[in-house]
């Protein structure tokens, strides 16, 4: 909305006309949600603990978490407002990339809503039944997929992509459907297994998004797109203001995220996050390389695959808890290590999924 703004007032007053950079408006969506998020912060924590909207502790998880029950949770809500907001004042409205990422993101946000509301009412770590979740999941994941794949301009906007690879792009057709459905479901779920510690989650999340908008912001400029040999998408380079956005708030809501946590993201965050993470990696074409820059997430998500695999089929447990963060606190690691340690790993990977870029 400003930007229809700063562009009418931009004709009379040459100042600001700056605002028509995308890489401006993309250091100002940071300022803006990280402002936001740290205002409003403490009235949003306080009115959770007023609901009384506090965490629920699994009975079989480390005893050390028994002393979280009751922190406020649903934190989650606040990085949603704030990303929204932000987008929509600095973002171009006008892009369909733009409304597809908004509205996978309010969509899982709404079923991690509704999980957690579950979990508060009923007072119980289950919450919202696996299979309706999936089934919504499914939903909003095959709803974005197929919009995606029909409103494609280019070959390039359904093929997939692999990188360290100068010309190797699979044309998927109708198969990038189920590719997009499975980054957007898998990556929603994997966020949220790697939401245990404080912290855990959200600053991997806020350094994925801030390769993604790099990625983002090059892949919609013909110039770089065609400099590193990576697809060009046109308007691709607005989804920058979002993960601009999303840092923002991410970084404010650590703030009071970090260990010891005021507050939790719970599901309605962490669903929706990893969702905004899978469609924007679609988007951009590089679903590989989220792969690679999300590995912990995908670590995560392993770690329980294969706990219930091995139970199932050999009634042993590889791990001492899954996922994995657990199983490390379990050998004694303090929460802090834990978190921190896994931070680092997630920074090398990244670096590792930029380096896709020039390394083809």
């Amino acid at each position: 909305m400003l930007l229809w703004l700063t562009d009418y007032l931009s004709s009379s007053i040459s100042g600001f006309a700056v605002f028509q950079y995308l890489t401006f408006r993309t250091m100002v969506s940071v300022m803006t949600a990280l402002m936001m998020s740290l205002l409003i912060g403490p009235y949003v924590i306080n009115k959770l603990a007023q609901l009384q909207i506090g965490q629920t502790v699994r009975s079989d998880g480390p005893k050390t978490h028994l002393s979280k029950a009751g922190t406020p949770t649903m934190g989650g809500a606040l990085i949603l407002i704030v990303i929204f907001v932000t987008t929509l004042l600095w973002g171009d409205l006008t892009s369909r990339h733009v409304w597809v990422v908004l509205s996978v993101t309010m969509a899982f946000g709404i079923i991690g809503w509704v999980d957690d509301y579950l979990k508060i009412s009923r007072k119980d770590s289950a919450g919202l039944a696996s299979r309706w979740k999936y089934f919504w999941q499914s939903v909003a994941g095959l709803t974005a997929a197929v919009f995606l794949y029909s409103s494609a301009q280019l070959p390039a906007e359904t093929a997939l992509i692999v990188p360290f690879f100068k010309s190797v792009a699979i044309p998927l057709g109708s198969g990038f459907v189920l590719l997009s459905y499975l980054m957007i479901v898998g990556m929603s779920n994997a966020v949220n297994l790697t939401d245990g510690l404080d912290g855990l989650a959200i600053l991997p999340t806020v350094m994925v998004s801030a390769a993604l908008g790099l990625i983002a912001y090059v892949a919609g400029n013909v110039e770089f797109a065609a400099y590193l040999q990576i697809p060009y998408i046109p308007g691709a380079g607005e989804l920058s203001i979002f993960c601009g956005a999303l840092i923002g708030s991410g970084l404010g809501f650590l703030w009071f995220n970090t260990y010891p946590a005021q507050v939790f993201m719970g599901d309605v965050g962490a669903l929706a996050l990893g969702a905004a993470l899978g469609v924007i990696a679609i988007i951009v074409r590089h679903e590989i390389v989220l792969l690679i820059m999300g590995g912990l997430f995908v670590l995560e998500t392993a770690s329980v695959i294969i706990q219930v695999a091995s139970f199932k089929f050999t009634g042993k447990r590889i791990f001492r808890m899954a996922p994995i963060h657990h199983h490390f606190e379990l050998k004694g690691w303090p929460e802090p290590k834990v978190i921190v340690r896994f931070w680092i790993v997630t920074l090398v990977l990244v670096i590792i999924g930029l380096s896709t870029l020039k390394l083809r």
